[in-house]
């Protein structure tokens, strides 16, 4: 699909829109107050080790300790082969105080750390470089496997006899021939050597490599022969880009350009709106139907809903309809929200298998632009569809979000009724305990209404009951279900 890539920049934020067709279908935020970790280089130090979850914690310089499970440690044996056997114990890899360089494969998300590995990838225009492996791969995104044969055997002829490191030859290295393989395989080794150098010397918690800067990344791993344009709103980066696209991919140099137009860039595409929807709980879509999106910690689920859509032919065929629509809508919504790990999908409940088999097809191929990884399984006996989205970094939702202090995130108030009810007990709990000569009662306006009208009678039977008057005080200040007891 033509794809045109728009790069906002500011002194502490990038934003990068990536429009297909001019419509928006990722977004990708960095802020200089919380770059990602994904693709960095730590000098690790064991802080614990954990044989029961097969797992250390590893201190790398940041607040919370990160994640390393024994899977995800390289190790090569007397034959060459890389990895580990499922009888190897995290306590014959480990131990405590160790010192260790590993990479992070998942940023800190909510209240998990982050995720690492010592089983390093470093990417490159073409290649990923796997040193602590023998291994060759080819992207699974090619699937012409004649192309797939004719690129490893290129990098077969290309890799020195007495070379020992693997590498994966990555989706855009289609069609391309042995000298550029080469070229990307020589930057590599280059790297991978200033990366041992620097290690040699490294403190615990120290940053041995640091990923590029996103604009950068997204030259590297997502511009190519089906982007039409590159557009920057601010010459420092469109000149950085300028070189890098000079150095290491001169083909693509001529499709970056620097916007000057008055207009903000992502206001001209309409991408400000687009964002502003996706961080709404219900997205409509063109037929009248809706979806209804609930992120938690565990798990993304996804409600279809007809809405206002009554169709023409029959109720099978408008749910269908639907379905199919809102497909398209959810893959499209899963990159630009950057939703992550596991999703769960409630189509309207469909009574023709045909029709099912349909609508997944239709999230597949939707699907098959997205360059996260992503899983799909049957409809389940409950017309659930479950799948996963790989996920590196955080949600746009939790980039630029809080949860509401009101609710704390979980959607709802209690109602001042409920509220008036529980500063009936707690008045009785007070009563019961303490003694006092006045109870002051501060809540929220709409409680101190509902006490003075219809719950006046309970109010009243209560001041019998304790022998004390009972004052009411509105505090603006409050959250509509917070109220304090006072004694006095």
């Amino acid at each position: 699909m033509p794809e045109e890539i728009l790069i906002n920049f500011t002194a502490r934020e990038t934003r990068v829109a990536v429009l297909e067709n001019g419509v928006l279908q990722e977004l990708m935020i960095e802020r200089a107050s919380r770059r990602g970790l994904t693709g960095n280089i730590y000098m690790g130090k064991v802080s614990r080790v954990l044989p029961g979850m097969q797992a250390a914690f590893i201190e790398i310089g940041i607040a919370r300790t990160a994640f390393l499970h024994a899977s995800d440690i390289a190790s090569v044996d007397s034959a060459g082969e890389d990895g580990l056997s499922a009888e190897s114990d995290i306590r014959n890899l480990l131990r405590e105080g160790q010192l260790l360089p590993v990479q992070v494969m998942k940023d800190p998300i909510g209240s998990k750390g982050a995720r690492l590995t010592t089983k390093i990838a470093i990417p490159s225009r073409f290649l990923v470089a796997l040193p602590t492996s023998t291994k060759l791969g080819v992207s699974a995104r090619i699937e012409d496997e004649d192309e797939r044969e004719r690129l490893k055997a290129a990098l077969e002829s290309i890799i020195p006899a007495e070379h020992r490191c693997g590498y994966i030859i990555r989706t855009v290295a289609e069609g391309v021939g042995p000298e550029a393989l080469h070229a990307d395989m020589m930057f590599l080794e280059k790297l991978w050597k200033a990366i041992c150098d620097t290690a040699a010397t490294a403190e615990p918690g120290q940053l041995i490599h640091e990923d590029l800067s996103l604009a950068v990344r997204v030259i590297r791993d997502i511009v190519g022969l089906d982007v039409e344009r590159v557009q920057v709103d601010a010459e420092k980066v469109f000149d950085r880009l300028k070189h890098f696209a000079g150095m290491f991919m001169p083909e693509i140099e001529s499709t970056i350009e620097l916007y000057r137009g008055r207009r903000p860039i992502l206001d001209l595409y309409g991408v400000e709106d687009d964002i502003k929807k996706a961080l709404n709980r219900k997205i409509s879509m063109k037929s009248g139907g809706y979806l209804i999106f609930d992120q938690t910690e565990a798990m993304t689920t996804i409600d279809v809903n007809t809405g206002g859509f009554v169709g023409h032919r029959n109720l099978e065929d408008t749910i269908f309809r639907t379905n199919l629509e809102a497909a398209v809508t959810i893959a499209r919504q899963l990159r630009l929200r950057n939703l992550g790990g596991i999703i769960i999908i409630d189509f309207i409940d469909m009574e023709e298998k045909n029709h099912r088999n349909q609508v997944r097809d239709a999230l597949e191929t939707a699907l098959a632009f997205d360059h996260a990884r992503t899983q799909i399984s049957e409809h389940s006996a409950l017309g659930l569809v479950e799948m996963t989205r790989k996920r590196t970094r955080e949600s746009l939702e939790h980039i630029m979000c809080n949860s509401c202090p009101a609710c704390h995130g979980n959607g709802f108030l209690k109602t001042p009724e409920t509220v008036c009810y529980e500063i009936f007990r707690e008045i009785l709990r007070q009563h019961r305990q303490f003694k006092f000569e006045e109870l002051v009662v501060m809540a929220h306006q709409d409680v101190v209404e509902l006490l003075l009208d219809e719950e006046s009678s309970g109010l009243a039977e209560l001041e019998e009951l304790t022998g004390k008057p009972i004052r009411l005080q509105a505090e603006t200040m409050f959250a509509p279900d917070r109220f304090d007891v006072v004694l006095m």
